[in-house]
């Protein structure tokens, strides 16, 4: 448990220059995570003040208690599209106290699925999605939102539903397109695209929002027909009771959403760590108490941002205390800025969260991965698929059992290769077109294994081997085990009756370069008794010499 709980390590390194730096991290921080948080809360379907709730606490409690010093909690927008839909399935219709109080209970559970799995030590699990699975994850979690913000930058409303049903009804709905809404809507987005390209240390949201509101207050766009976000309480957030009746509709989403939040904390911590930073254990317990003390103070489900947090890197951020100011920042807004929030325009905070979502979307990583793995190309578009079609929570689920998949195959179907030696050395490599020199000896086959052999691959992997032995006629088959690290009982039975029928058909099998773990599951089983010390070789230089001496009547006796 003492692992778990915060070194503080940070606190001597509280002077002069980097606390200063701090401070500027934190305050350049919070003018992009507080309007960042406050799109994302609308991207829940939830009232803007969640956003700058989510912004305040989940940020203090991570500061006190994470390892990764950099790291920004507050929100992302893959949490707030999953957050939409746990809350659309459990309370659907919703608004208001109950929609605030099964927030509170989503948040809740979260957090606890969090500590829990901080205390069975699960830090592991933030690996449970490969690489490629997660580009198509994200990817599709990107296109769901670019599809749910873009009627708010057209300025047309219509019943949510599914993706296929908000694509449809966009399309319907074009013809009723509010004009100065998708102008402002547009030149938001063209706005954070010119500062991102020109001025990519600007804050860009804060200068958007902030030249937005200054048009509807002193040019009044707001008489064009353009949606503002309207008042929100000011003040500090009440406490807000989680409704225990909700657990059984919610825990499902909750176990899915800690999953996400982890993976995205870990995925940000690791991409921006110095040193032992981030331990994931300790990650694991201080985003749950995050984000259990949030749903009390009215915080959605909350983890760590990659995009916040490598501003919050580039801007100096050094220890925690970058945190500890943003947070303050957004205690300042939810003090004194209610009312200039009440001027922000609904196609502005869309832009937001379009903008930065559409990086969710990365078709360089589905190219990297296509010229290397097309299979695993293909699992990335179904992980990519599985979240369009089927939903975002499902699609998680979709997202585990495709990686596993991807694993199972791989380990169901381990290479077999046919090896030849490169003249003039001890090298032992498989057999290729591009080294028609290498030597071979006839009457011995030369194979090599990789991988775990058991239950589920034993067939497969002699299915491999039957047609080589068919082509090379040997009297001798030298198996190289040097890269099988665990021999199963089934594969080993299977093996045991293949050197059966081998011997019967006048070929031996040697095993040669095994690790000691499998020499000893070998040397347990009938196997070991029926191969000896004779057919149990150190290495194929070995086997190969041991083979020429047979045939010359001399056996070089050298095993393992």
């Amino acid at each position: 448990m003492a692992s778990l709980l915060p070194r503080f390590e940070w606190l001597p390194g509280l002077q002069g220059r980097s606390l200063r730096s701090d401070v500027v991290a934190g305050l350049t921080s919070a003018a992009v995570v507080i309007p960042q948080s406050m799109g994302y809360a609308t991207l829940a379907g939830l009232p803007v003040q969640v956003g700058l709730y989510t912004a305040f606490v989940p940020m203090i409690i991570y500061a006190l208690l994470g390892t990764s010093r950099a790291l920004s909690v507050s929100t992302t927008s893959t949490l707030a599209v999953l957050t939409v839909a746990a809350l659309s399935e459990a309370v659907p219709g919703a608004d208001g106290a109950a929609l605030l109080q099964a927030t509170a209970s989503l948040a809740l559970l979260v957090g606890a699925v969090l500590i829990l799995a901080a205390l069975l030590r699960l830090g592991f699990i933030a690996n449970f999605i490969s690489e490629p699975v997660l580009v198509g994850f994200k990817a599709g979690v990107g296109i769901v939102i670019i599809v749910d913000q873009v009627p708010k930058i057209l300025g047309i409303h219509f019943a949510k539903g599914s993706f296929l049903h908000n694509l449809n009804a966009i399309v319907l709905g074009v013809a009723h397109t509010s004009i100065p809404t998708l102008v402002l809507g547009v030149g938001a987005i063209a706005g954070f695209t010119a500062l991102k390209r020109f001025r990519p240390n600007w804050p860009a949201p804060l200068i958007v929002v902030a030249l937005a509101i200054a048009g509807i207050a002193w040019l009044g766009w707001d008489k064009h027909g353009i949606d503002l976000v309207g008042m929100i309480p000011s003040g500090v957030p009440g406490v807000t009771m989680p409704n225990p009746g909700l657990a059984e509709a919610l825990w499902p989403s909750a176990l899915g959403m800690a999953f996400m939040s982890f993976v995205e904390t870990a995925a940000a911590g690791r991409a921006f760590a110095r040193t032992d930073e981030p331990r994931e254990n300790a990650e694991l317990l201080a985003t749950g108490v995050a984000n259990t003390l949030g749903a009390f103070l009215g915080a959605m489900p909350g983890g760590g941002g990659t995009s916040q947090t490598a501003v919050n890197r580039m801007a100096g951020a050094r220890s925690q205390i970058a945190g500890l100011v943003t947070a303050l920042m957004a205690l300042l807004a939810m003090l004194l800025l209610s009312p200039v929030i009440a001027l922000m325009p609904q196609a502005v905070l869309a832009s937001i969260v379009l903008f930065y979502s559409a990086s969710l979307i990365k078709p360089e990583g589905f190219r990297a991965i296509f010229e290397v793995r097309r299979r695993e190309f293909i699992w990335a578009l179904v992980a990519a698929l599985g979240v369009v079609l089927i939903g975002t929570l499902r699609g998680i689920l979709v997202a585990i059992v495709v990686s596993l998949v991807s694993l199972a195959e791989q380990s169901v179907s381990p290479p077999v290769y046919a090896l030849g030696r490169k003249p003039g050395t001890n090298v032992f490599r498989a057999r290729s077109h591009e080294h028609p020199e290498d030597e071979f000896f006839p009457g011995l086959l030369l194979l090599r294994l990789d991988g775990r052999l058991f239950f589920l691959n034993a067939e497969l992997t002699a299915q491999k081997i039957r047609p080589l032995l068919a082509e090379a006629h040997p009297k001798v088959v030298a198996i190289d085990f040097s890269g099988v690290f665990d021999l199963e009982f089934s594969a080993l039975k299977a093996l045991t009756e293949a050197d059966r029928r081998l011997q019967e058909a006048g070929v031996q099998v040697w095993l040669v370069g095994l690790n000691p773990e499998v020499l000893a599951v070998v040397q347990r089983s009938p196997l070991g008794a029926a191969l000896g010390r004779a057919r149990l070789l150190f290495d194929l230089e070995i086997a190969v010499r041991n083979y020429l001496s047979l045939h010359a009547g001399h056996a070089d006796t050298r095993d393992s």
